[in-house]
């Protein structure tokens, strides 16, 4: 058994709050909110028709807007109203319910590698601290060789840079590029955000 994940948590200890962040993202959607920065950002890093896992989909938001420009998409989340959600809003994609501290994509029929991991959304930060570094491992071996992984996530949150970059060195990945914003800002001490591109050591 892996620690239970802060997400899982939230969302034992208040049933609702699955149902809220996803129709919280539907309404922004419906106001006209730009949702797609993250995945325009991980679109210009791919040729047309790669394929991209959606490491912490939530409600597909991500992954829906890389399969809409024409990538093959697989998405995975812990919450099964996440899924259900993605599954309803962006059919397309294959969305799968399950654990990033126990990621084998392989063992669920899905041999092929991934041009690239995308981990937006804070996921990393609702991770149990315990696990971040298996979670890192287990995205880095789902990439195919010269695909990298894209994390982002807000500073503030438990996680700091340093223990970050500590963790993708343990986990085999080293940064290409370290930004503060998904439209490509570079990243500084002070930034109270981090995209960071990845690739396998």
């Amino acid at each position: 058994m892996v620690e239970e994940s802060t997400w899982v948590r939230m969302t034992r200890e208040n049933p609702q709050h699955s149902a809220w962040y996803v129709e919280r993202f539907r309404s922004m959607a419906a106001a006209g909110t730009d949702l797609d920065g993250e995945a325009r950002l991980v679109d210009a890093m791919l040729g047309r028709g790669s394929r991209v896992l959606d490491a912490g989909c939530g409600p597909g938001r991500v992954g829906g807007a890389l399969a809409r420009a024409g990538h093959e998409v697989v998405g995975v989340d812990v919450d099964p109203v996440l899924i259900a959600a993605a599954e309803e809003d962006h059919p397309g994609p294959t969305w799968l319910v399950g654990d990033l501290a126990e990621l084998d994509l392989p063992a669920r029929g899905i041999a092929e590698g991934f041009d690239a991991v995308v981990c937006a959304g804070n996921v990393m930060t609702f991770l149990a601290p315990s696990t971040r570094g298996e979670v890192l491992r287990r995205l880095g071996t789902h990439l195919r060789d010269g695909g990298r992984l894209v994390c982002g996530f807000g500073a503030g949150r438990g996680y700091e840079v340093a223990e970050f970059l500590a963790d993708t060195r343990g986990a085999g990945l080293e940064p290409d590029l370290l930004l503060s914003t998904w439209d490509l800002r570079p990243h500084t001490p002070d930034a109270d955000f981090l995209v960071a591109l990845l690739r396998r050591a």
